[in-house]
This record gives C-alpha cells, structure tokens and sequence, in this order.
C-alpha cells in the first residue's frame, strides 16, 4: 500500500463540520518551507479529494495549515482582534507509506489533533 494524505475538520462549538475552510500543505526539508497546494473543505468537514494522493506520497516533514480565524469570521462568530485562533499550522511527519489522516477539533478558544485512520 502506498501512503496518502486526508483531514476532517470538525467545529465543536457548532457542532458540526467546518466547511468552506481554507487548508495550505507544505512540506518541510530543513529550513525550506515549500507550498504544495491549497484546499478548502467540503460541506463534510473534508476535502473532496485526497490532499496527498499516492502518486503525490512522498516520506518527509510536512505541515497542514489550517486558517480558523477566516473560518470563524464567516460563520459569524463574534470577532475579536486579534483573534485568539487565527491560522493554526500542524507540523507532522510521516514516516511509513501508509494513511495518514490529520484531523482537526476546532473551537474559536482551543484546538486539537491526532493521527486518525
């Protein structure tokens, strides 16, 4: 099995899945940042498509950022300035070519992540 990349993002405050978010991956090597692409998620909480895909899978440091604060404006939460949460970047490795999927728990005053299946 080659490895790929997902994500879900849920908003536990609403309740529900946080569509229409902004996501930026990039991969680490060293010191150089490099942007991969851009997605935004779906009315699921996900993106339509895988956002490292096999042919895309490479072993490495890479790092999904998530931008919450854009998200929470356009659901209408009350702003803040600055916002507490505003762009949220996870920094994570894969080590092994398998799934790797990078959810997101998001609240506009806490987040939390871990490697789900």
């Amino acid at each position: 099995m080659s490895g790929f990349l997902t994500t879900h993002v849920l908003d536990t405050a609403q309740g529900r899945p946080a569509n229409g978010m902004t996501i930026d991956l990039y991969r680490i090597e060293g010191e150089q940042r490099t942007h991969l692409k851009t997605v935004t998620t779906n009315d699921d909480g996900r993106t339509d498509a895988q956002i490292l895909p096999e042919a895309e899978f490479e072993i490495g440091t890479y790092e999904l950022v998530f931008h919450a604060g854009d998200y929470l404006d356009r659901i209408g939460t009350p702003p803040e300035e600055p916002r507490f949460l505003d762009v949220i970047p996870l920094r994570f490795g894969m080590s092994q070519a398998q799934h790797y999927h990078v959810p997101l728990l998001l609240s506009p005053f806490g987040y939390s992540t871990y490697r789900g299946s």
